[in-house]
């Protein structure tokens, strides 16, 4: 698989609590260096980094983040807030204890508004698969493919785990084919991400292949 395909599908990702300007800076400078999909900050940071790219590069920023129990009304202002700022792509996390309720169609319309909030900004839904059952992971492709969503994302990254095989085969046989899906969390080498993509995925939420290529001095 060549490399700049790999690159083109990795949403190059910096979301420390200690993340300063500088190290946005340096992730939008190696988003556009190795022709990431996008970079993927805080909130706080969008607007600076958008203006920072302009359209070099497109800003992915995360809503509901990482816990996703906040209610909808302040995921739908989140996500608002962030396309007003110059967000190209948002993800929200869902409301986990929602699933376990059962309580489907909160859900489903809480998704429904913040992509409507996002308008025509492409929004990625991230399920927690770590802390799911299949079952769950089930429901909630059939959830995401009803919803409108763009997008059906693995994982945060700050939970107990990342992105598996399994599960983005899972998710590739479950879900509708207007739905595209985003693994992250754990992605940590080039062998990874080409799985992960032969998989199904169509995004990689990581920052570490990029690293590796800066590292190795691959333009």
């Amino acid at each position: 698989m060549d490399i700049k395909d790999i690159t083109s599908k990795i949403d190059h990702t910096m979301l420390s609590q200690t993340a300063t300007w500088e190290d946005i800076r340096v992730i939008c400078d190696e988003g556009i260096r190795y022709g990431a999909a996008s970079a993927c900050i805080p909130p706080s940071y969008v607007k600076r980094s958008k203006e920072y790219v302009g359209d070099n590069l497109s800003i992915c920023t995360v809503i509901g983040f990482p816990n996703g129990y906040s209610t909808k009304a302040s995921k739908v202002f989140e996500a608002e807030d962030a396309v007003k700022n110059g967000a190209d792509e948002i993800d929200m996390v869902i409301n986990i204890g929602s699933l376990r309720d059962g309580l489907y169609d909160e859900i489903l319309d809480e998704i429904r508004d913040v992509k409507k909030a996002c308008g025509e900004k492409i929004l990625k839904v991230i399920i927690e698969t770590c802390l799911l059952t299949e079952e769950e992971k089930i429901k909630m492709c059939e959830i995401v493919s009803e919803s409108g969503a763009d997008y059906i994302k693995t994982s945060t990254g700050f939970s107990s785990g990342g992105a598996t095989r399994e599960d983005v085969a899972l998710m590739a046989a479950n879900i509708k084919s207007h739905v595209k899906i985003k693994a992250a969390g754990g992605i940590s080498s080039i062998p990874d991400a080409e799985d992960f993509i032969r998989l199904g995925a169509d995004r990689l939420g990581t920052s570490r292949i990029i690293k590796i290529l800066k590292d190795k001095g691959d333009k």
